[in-house]
């Protein structure tokens, strides 16, 4: 037995000084250690030793086993030391390079654009509701006083998803789902996208609009000017003044074009407005008493003032924007001047 253990010996430490990586370890343990190994085959042996001479055999077998054994974690420590240094030096970071900047984001021009709308708004009292894209004929149409083959229609090229189903051309259709599940006094705002068959350099087949509504008793034409009037100085300035034309919007009467002074030129006359020194902003007007009538609202008790803006318009003359494509390009070079 003495004479297997020392040549088993001289065996291990020949193969130890070739073990050099994590597979070699496992090897060499499953050589010596494992339920097959020589360790295990030399306890199998003593069957073969005489009856008196197994206690002293099987005493220098474990001797040799605790030998093995720690023969085999001092090789298992120095493995993995070796194996750690070696990742350590594959993934140093030399700390002298110049690190990779992230750029950090910011919102879309017409965000910044509606948040500023519904901020100066709701300092007056306006509560937001965002109606549903996809409008029935009836909520885009009819109840606004545009009927079954009014001229009207022919203003707004629309996307028919069915027969009487609609991309909506307005918010104004939030405005009539409003009036019917709330009753006076009323005073909301309603942004979203809207769809028409239009593009070009002012238009696009999407665009963003917000409308308001305020409905109660005594309201008038002047409160509507007195509303756009805090509303464009917020926007474009303390000096900047409001004109009302006369327009045509089937569902208002009166209805008015609202003009700001020019806050390029200061009223003089610039490229910017065309020299008239006044530019179009949005469209409004007293609610048609028949929208009233078609919500179930009394237009003998109550009056209502509407208005619609178009937020692309509005952040094109603010930040001087010549294209609304610009706007929906995701150029970063473009996004990125309206950062902070």
């Amino acid at each position: 037995m003495e004479e297997k253990i020392n040549a088993l010996r001289a065996a291990l430490e020949q193969d130890r000084a070739g073990v050099t990586n994590s597979d070699q370890l496992s090897a060499f343990w499953q050589k010596y250690l494992g339920k097959t190994g020589e360790v295990s085959g030399l306890t199998k042996a003593l069957r073969d030793v005489a009856k008196e001479d197994r206690p002293a055999a099987g005493k220098t077998i474990n001797l040799f086993k605790t030998w093995v054994e720690e023969q085999y974690q001092a090789l298992a420590a120095e493995i993995a030391k070796k194996e750690l240094e070696e990742k350590n030096r594959a993934e140093a970071v030399d700390i002298t390079l110049p690190g990779k900047k992230r750029s950090q984001g910011g919102l879309h021009p017409i965000t910044i654009t509606k948040n500023e709308i519904v901020n100066v708004f709701s300092g007056m009292g306006f509560e937001v509701y965002e109606g549903p894209e996809i409008e029935d004929d009836a909520h885009n149409f009819t109840r606004l006083n545009v009927p079954k083959n009014h001229p009207a229609r022919d203003m707004q090229d629309t996307f028919y998803v069915a027969e009487d189903i609609v991309l909506r051309t307005q918010t104004s259709p939030g405005q009539i789902r409003v009036m019917d599940a709330q009753k006076p006094p009323i005073k909301v705002l309603v942004p979203g996208r809207v769809f028409r068959s239009d593009s070009d350099a002012t238009h696009s087949p999407m665009f963003h609009q917000m409308e308001g509504l305020v409905v109660d008793k005594g309201i008038t034409l002047c409160d509507l000017q007195g509303m756009l009037d805090k509303f464009v100085q917020e926007l474009f300035g303390a000096d900047v003044r409001t004109r009302l034309r006369p327009s045509y919007f089937p569902f208002t009467e009166p209805s008015v074009e609202i003009d700001v002074s020019c806050f390029e030129c200061g009223g003089k006359g610039c490229s910017l407005c065309k020299g008239t020194g006044w530019i179009e902003v949005l469209g409004g007007g007293v609610v048609h008493h028949k929208v009233l009538e078609n919500c179930g609202i009394d237009p003998t008790v109550y009056s209502g003032i509407a208005f619609g803006i178009g937020i692309e318009r509005i952040a094109m003359l603010k930040y001087g924007i010549n294209n609304m494509g610009l706007l929906f390009e995701n150029d970063l070079r473009f996004l990125e001047q309206f950062k902070g």
